[in-house]
């Protein structure tokens, strides 16, 4: 599913798999009006700086292990476009058998966690973006403090993402 790109610096594809069960529940922490779009559209690549129009979370749903196999950590930098792509996996063990409190801190989690990659993309391609700012002001407009008071597991992994990329060898 794609949108029109805007003057949003973050946005949102998911990638289903024919027949999939769970794509309207995906589709709603996504896009609904509650959804993860909604809650960072206040967020305008201008703000930012100029080496950043687009800033890409591919969410994939159960993918096979192929697709899994060849998905990055973080895309390269897409000059052309000014745009970087951040693949997302989504599955029963990092996603679908939590609670819904632990789905939504899940993708807070990893969305800040994946900017810090996205920081990382930004010096070393030496772009006019400030990621720090945009890092604070999505942590703020998801409202992330919550996770560093109540952390969802005190098992030696800092998030969800970490201990999925663990468990998958990601």
């Amino acid at each position: 599913m794609t949108e029109k790109i805007d003057d949003n610096i973050i946005g949102f594809f998911a990638s289903f798999n024919f027949g999939e069960t769970d794509e309207e529940l995906v589709k709603s922490y996504l896009w609904s009006d509650t959804g993860l779009k909604n809650k960072l559209a206040h967020l305008k690549w201008k703000k930012y700086g100029n080496g950043l129009k687009i800033i890409l979370f591919q969410v994939y749903v159960k993918p096979i292990p192929y697709e899994r196999k060849n998905l990055r950590e973080i895309e390269n930098y897409r000059r052309k476009d000014k745009s970087i792509g951040i693949p997302i996996i989504l599955d029963n063990e990092n996603f679908f058998k939590l609670t819904e409190t632990e789905r939504q801190q899940f993708f807070e989690e990893t969305i800040v966690d994946k900017l810090g990659l996205v920081e990382s993309k930004v010096k070393q391609n030496k772009l006019d973006s400030d990621i720090s700012q945009l890092i604070a002001d999505v942590k703020t407009s998801l409202d992330c403090q919550k996770i560093k008071k109540n952390p969802l597991a005190k098992n030696g992994y800092n998030s969800l993402w970490q201990r999925a990329k663990t468990k998958f060898n990601l």
